[in-house]
C-alpha cells in the first residue's frame, strides 16, 4: 500500500512539474511574438546590437531573451511650442507661439542617435524659434511670416536630420 502511495505522489509531481515547464514554454512564446501596425516600425536589437533596418508591419518572432524590439511611430507629431518671452532685433518685447509638425523618416536613427526623439525635438524647436524671432524686427514678425517659417524649418531640419526626423511649420 505504501509503495502505491509513494508512486501516485511521484506521478502527481511530475505531473505539477510538467504543468509549470508547459506555463513557462507559453510563456516564453508568448513573449517572442511582437505585432507591428501599419503606421509603426520595430528597431529589433539582439544583445543590443540593431539588426539590420527597421522591420514592419506584420508579425514577427524574436528570440526570447535575446531579442528587444523598440517601436517607432512613423505616423506626422503635432506639437505645440510653448509660448516664448523674446525681443526682436529692434528691441520690442514680444511673445510669440508655434506648432511644429515632424515625423520621424528613419526609424533606426531615431532610436540609436537621441534617447527621445519628440522632446529633442521640442527643445530644438523652441531654441530656434526664439534665436531666429530675436534677429528679426517687429515688422518682419508680423509680414514676413513665410520666409520665417521656411528658415525655421530649414534649421530645425538640419540639427534634426542625424535623429531621423523632419520638421514642418
Amino acid at each position: 500500500m505504501g509503495i502505491l502511495l509513494m508512486q501516485q505522489v511521484a506521478g502527481f509531481g511530475l505531473l505539477i512539474v510538467a504543468f509549470a515547464v508547459l506555463l513557462f514554454l507559453i510563456f516564453l512564446v508568448g513573449s517572442a511574438v511582437r505585432i507591428v501596425n501599419e503606421y509603426e516600425r520595430g528597431v529589433i536589437f539582439r544583445l543590443g546590437r540593431v539588426q539590420g533596418t527597421a522591420k514592419g508591419p506584420g508579425l514577427f518572432f524574436l528570440v526570447p531573451i535575446v531579442d528587444r524590439m523598440v517601436k517607432i511611430d512613423l505616423r506626422t507629431v503635432t506639437m505645440d511650442v510653448p509660448p516664448q518671452d523674446l525681443i526682436t532685433r529692434d528691441n520690442v518685447p514680444a511673445r510669440v507661439n508655434a506648432v511644429v509638425y515632424f515625423r520621424v523618416v528613419d526609424p533606426n536613427k531615431s532610436v540609436i542617435e537621441v534617447e527621445n526623439h519628440v522632446l529633442a525635438t521640442s527643445q530644438i524647436s523652441q531654441t530656434t524659434l526664439r534665436s531666429v524671432l530675436g534677429q528679426k524686427d517687429l515688422d518682419d514678425l508680423l509680414t514676413d511670416r513665410e520666409s520665417i517659417n521656411e528658415e525655421l524649418q530649414a534649421i530645425i531640419d538640419l540639427q534634426t536630420d542625424p535623429w531621423g526626423s523632419r520638421s514642418a511649420w
